[in-house]
Parts: C-alpha cells; sequence; structure tokens
C-alpha cells in the first residue's frame, strides 16, 4: 500500500501547474520557517538556519524565473518580484544575524500572501 502511495503523491506533484508548485514551495518554506522558530527560545539557531537557507534558496528561484528577459509577465510585475525578493533575501541574513519572532513572522506572512496569490486568493 505505501508503494501506491508513494506512486499517488509523484503523480500528484507532477500534475501541479507552475504556479501551484511555486506556491507549495512557498508554503513548504514557511512551514519550515514556523517550525524553526519554535527552537528560537533554546539559544539553538542550527534549524533556523536550515529554514532561512531554504527560504533564500526558494526566492533566489522565483525571483530569476520572474525576472528572466523570457518571461512574459509585464515589466512592473517582474521589478515588484525582483524587488521582493531582493528584500526577502535581506531579510533571511537579517534574521540569521539577529534572530527575533517578528522577523520570522515577516517572511512567514510574505510566503503565505504570495502563496495565496499564486493560487489565485490574493485575499
Amino acid at each position: 500500500m505505501n508503494n501506491a502511495a508513494n506512486a499517488y503523491a509523484r503523480t500528484a506533484h507532477s500534475a501541479l501547474t507552475p504556479r501551484e508548485a511555486e506556491s507549495q514551495l512557498l508554503l513548504k518554506a514557511a512551514q519550515r520557517l514556523i517550525g524553526a522558530s519554535q527552537s528560537l527560545e533554546s539559544g539553538e539557531n542550527a534549524r533556523l538556519n536550515e529554514a532561512l537557507t531554504y527560504n533564500q534558496r526558494v526566492w533566489t528561484l522565483l525571483s530569476s524565473e520572474a525576472t528572466a528577459d523570457e518571461n512574459p509577465l509585464p515589466a512592473e510585475v517582474k521589478q515588484g518580484v525582483g524587488r521582493l525578493g531582493v528584500f526577502v533575501l535581506r531579510s533571511c541574513v537579517d534574521t540569521m544575524i539577529a534572530p527575533t519572532p517578528e522577523k520570522i513572522a515577516t517572511l512567514v506572512a510574505i510566503n503565505n500572501h504570495v502563496a495565496a496569490g499564486l493560487q489565485g486568493n490574493p485575499g
């Protein structure tokens, strides 16, 4: 039964549109940040730094794809995504240096809002 479940999961994952896949990556990064933030009080930042590094990779990918010359998005949308990507990357580094719950919450909120927009729920 486990093999069947794994096969279904692979098929379901491959059936995602690019926007759905991007949304899922952002949500996964947000969940990792939430989970890692729970270790803040203990002073153990390794898990948080791993989550922040993952978030950086996601945003590097999203930003470079969105701002690529061949991407058909309007120029102002490309600029907006590029600026947001720079902000997120800087915020990740800042959070690695001096982590606070507020900084992590900001990154989580950005990921969740952009993911919702990609899913067609910009509320």
